[in-house]
């Protein structure tokens, strides 16, 4: 590898494997698994903590994550071909791709420079002990049952599963914290183009729902918190569920992105968070004047691109180079060239192993006001809002995520076009150092905003987001003032955000039949479970002008008046036997088609948005529109001509592991929504839902402890022939919830528990 003297943005961006540290000493853990198989794991110290998840989890996911070590080596092309498709669960590229990125991360030497630099910048001494022994008792569980004897058909046998290092460790940590940034532009990294890849369309990106309950909202004047992230539910960026403790420092239950030794979103004894996805910026595009082919002008002086040469190894044993550009801002793209100019991404992200570290000291705290010192302290949220709360009951939400220092007026000044389409960041001038990020005093690191800067709320009655930018947060309160750079305000709710708010206000005035005002533990349950359609909400009266219009005749190309009396029927909720529900989702997403092609995408809300009512517009159907009475003849067609009953419920369209899924999607205004892999088929399913509410967790915190419901939607186990691979998908199915054993005497009471205690060396 050659890789030129240019910026230090770029020096690091991307990372070696690095092998796990040797200690003295033997690590040894306690793993108790209670129903659905959750594990509870006990040591005495981190690397015995880290040793005994590493080992559960590869009892429950080693092929997941040999998987994915594969990708992070850049080896995909040679074990599967470089035209196939990778295992990236957000957004998959052809495996050559992949690879040509994934070996510039190895080989730029990142995640070196980090290890060596002390905490914050730097890994703390416990966040190092837990992944040493996360990696081996991950190759502690692989040697003690062999490559061949593994109980997951997906990888027993295969040549391309083998032992981890620290390093494959290190690299996942930091391809989660940059997924919302560089880890989305392999192919404009790498000019590699997605038309090369095999597979399917790829999957869509994260969310999530988040309530944080105050003490004026909850019937026990405790804080209790909701849990609902919208992640992938096949691949590396799904949740495990575990609880850690190291007796008298550390006690956490909740929710853990494979391949990472902490828990994201969970709870202690007196403190619970969640995070939604912030829609903050995360990177900025510069545009680079060229004086030549090689080189482009800041300040007037011309500045070499590095060249760093990248080669991956094929089947055949072949190797396949490339040539990837650096500049001080970071990678160039490999698309937008023009003879004068060139574009590169400078992400926020690029350095940060900060994130894990904040997950570890928020286990740790012991009130609200120490989960915010370490927010303050590590400052490495990559791509999340916090809503949390504690047992005094007071809620909290802040956007903390990493973001660019670019304020308002920078923006404006430095403002170049955007070089190709859907490169939805800030586009500056790179000739001009008056361009660069700026700095904050109070930021950990250079380039991004400092806590001062970030949105944030405390309250005493609640705080909630469904991924609507910060303004919305409390509609008493709405927050204003921010640098654009973490969104916008007085736009469109839209309509999951929507519904999730009108669920609270509904709660707390007692509106939704649920009884007196306020929550508990088992009214957030039930609010949760109520599967409300926004849009048919807000549309029905009209929908049923228009059938009313049509009751003695067919639409335009198809007789709606059976269409019209399922939806009329129909409760408005999406339930597993919830008829009209589908034929409702057919029809609403027809009406966001482009009437023509090439025209703007339909509006079919009679009443437009109204920054002034954020909370009740858009409103309405336009039911005399000629685009809504075709959309619903195209559906009800669609139907008919395929013989597709027009009463098909959720139940019977949609499924995961065939056990049916109840819910709709986000764009509905579906509030724990599902998405699909692509449209309803002419035999009225649904290809398998692939995204949606994923670890759901509901969590009251008392002076007696917590009270907390969880349930993992896809299961604990990817493994096909493990007993925990469904069953708690079919309790989602049904509407279940896990009740939480995060006690000693509430563990030792399963009747179904099993212990093992694991030794190794270090």
């Amino acid at each position: 590898m050659k890789l030129m003297p240019t910026a230090a943005i770029m020096l690091a961006l991307l990372a070696p494997a690095v092998p796990a540290t040797a200690a003295d000493g033997d690590y040894s853990a306690t793993i108790r698994r209670t129903e659905y198989g959750i594990p509870h794991i006990t040591a005495k110290d981190y690397g015995g903590l880290g040793f005994g998840y590493g080992y559960a989890f590869a009892q429950d996911n080693l092929c997941t994550l040999a998987s994915w070590v594969v990708t992070l080596r850049g080896e995909r092309s040679r074990y599967f071909g470089p035209k196939a498709q990778s295992d990236d669960p957000a957004k998959p590229v052809a495996n050559l791709a992949s690879d040509v990125y994934y070996k510039s991360v190895a080989e730029s030497g990142v995640v070196r420079r980090l290890l060596a630099r002390p905490a914050p910048v730097g890994p703390s001494d416990e966040l190092r002990r837990l992944v040493d022994g996360y990696v081996a008792g991950y190759n502690r569980y692989l040697a003690d049952t062999g490559v061949a004897n593994l109980p997951d058909p997906t990888c027993r046998g295969k040549a391309w599963v083998g032992p981890i290092t620290a390093g494959d460790m290190w690299n996942n940590l930091l391809d989660l914290d940059r997924m919302s940034s560089s880890a989305r532009f392999k192919e404009a990294i790498t000019g590699i183009a997605e038309r090369e890849a095999e597979g399917p369309e790829p999957k869509p990106a994260a969310g999530s729902n988040a309530w944080a309950l105050g003490r004026q909202a909850t019937r026990g004047n405790g804080g209790m918190v909701l849990a609902d992230p919208h992640f992938p539910w096949q691949g590396i960026r799904r949740f495990y569920q575990v609880q850690l403790t190291i007796p008298g420092v550390l006690d956490v239950s909740g929710g853990s992105l494979y391949g990472t030794p902490v828990v994201q979103i969970g709870h202690n004894a007196r403190v619970a968070w969640t995070h939604t996805v912030s829609h903050a910026q995360r990177f900025t595009v510069y545009r680079l004047k060229l004086a030549d082919d090689h080189s482009y002008l800041v300040d007037g002086r011309a500045e070499p691109m590095g060249e760093q040469e990248v080669e991956v190894t094929l089947p055949d044993g072949t190797v396949s180079g490339h040539t990837l550009r650096t500049s001080r801002y970071g990678p160039v793209l490999a698309v937008g060239h023009t003879d004068e100019a060139a574009y590169a991404l400078a992400d926020a992200n690029a350095a940060n192993l900060r994130a894990a570290d904040e997950w570890l000291a928020m286990a740790r705290a012991g009130s609200l006001d120490e989960l915010r010192a370490a927010q303050r302290t590590h400052q490495g949220m990559p791509f999340v809002h916090t809503l949390a709360t504690d047992a005094s009951g007071t809620a909290y939400f802040a956007d903390t995520s990493v973001v660019p220092h670019v304020t308002d007026a920078e923006a404006k000044r430095c403002a170049e076009p955007s070089p190709v389409p859907g490169l939805d960041a800030y586009v500056l001038d790179g000739s001009t150092s008056a361009c660069l990020w700026g700095r904050d005093g109070d930021a950990v690191v250079p380039g991004i905003f400092g806590p001062g800067n970030q949105p944030r709320l405390i309250r005493a009655d609640y705080v909630a987001n469904s991924n609507n930018t910060y303004w919305m947060t409390n509609p008493a309160k709405p927050l204003t003032g921010y640098p654009k750079a973490y969104g916008e305000t007085g736009t469109d709710l839209e309509p999951r955000p929507r519904v999730g708010l009108d669920m609270i206000a509904q709660r707390l005035s007692g509106a939704d039949g649920l009884g007196a005002p306020g929550f508990t533990l088992e009214t957030l349950q039930a609010t949760v479970r109520g599967k409300r359609n926004l849009t048919f909400e807000l549309m029905r009266d009209d929908l049923l002008k228009l059938c009313r219009a049509h009751r003695s005749s067919s639409g335009p190309g198809a007789d709606v008046r059976e269409a019209c009396k399922t939806l009329e029927k129909w409760d408005g909720r999406a339930t597993l036997d919830g008829e009209g529900a589908i034929l409702w989702r057919e029809f609403f997403t027809r009406l966001g088609r482009p009437t023509k092609p090439g025209e703007p995408v339909f509006s079919p809300w009679r009443v437009p948005f109204d920054p002034a009512r954020p909370l009740t517009t858009p409103s309405g159907l336009k039911s005399d529109d000629p685009a809504v009475r075709q959309a619903l003849a195209d559906a009800v067609l669609y139907f008919t001509s395929n013989r597709i009953p027009l009463t098909l419920t959720p139940g019977q369209a949609q499924s995961y592991s065939s056990i049916p899924i109840p819910g709709c999607t986000e764009g509905e205004g579906c509030f724990d929504r599902v998405r699909t892999g692509g449209p309803l088929g002419t035999d009225g399913r649904y290809p398998e839902v692939n995204t949606g509410s994923s670890f759901m967790m509901a969590v009251a915190l008392t002076p007696d402890g917590p009270r907390t419901r969880t349930v993992l939607t896809y299961s604990l186990s990817a493994n096909p022939a493990s007993p925990h691979h469904t069953d708690q998908t079919a309790l989602f199915s049904r509407g279940g919830w896990v009740t939480e054993r995060f006690t000693e005497a509430e563990i030792a009471a399963d009747p179904r528990l099993e212990t093992v205690t694991i030794h190794g060396g270090r």
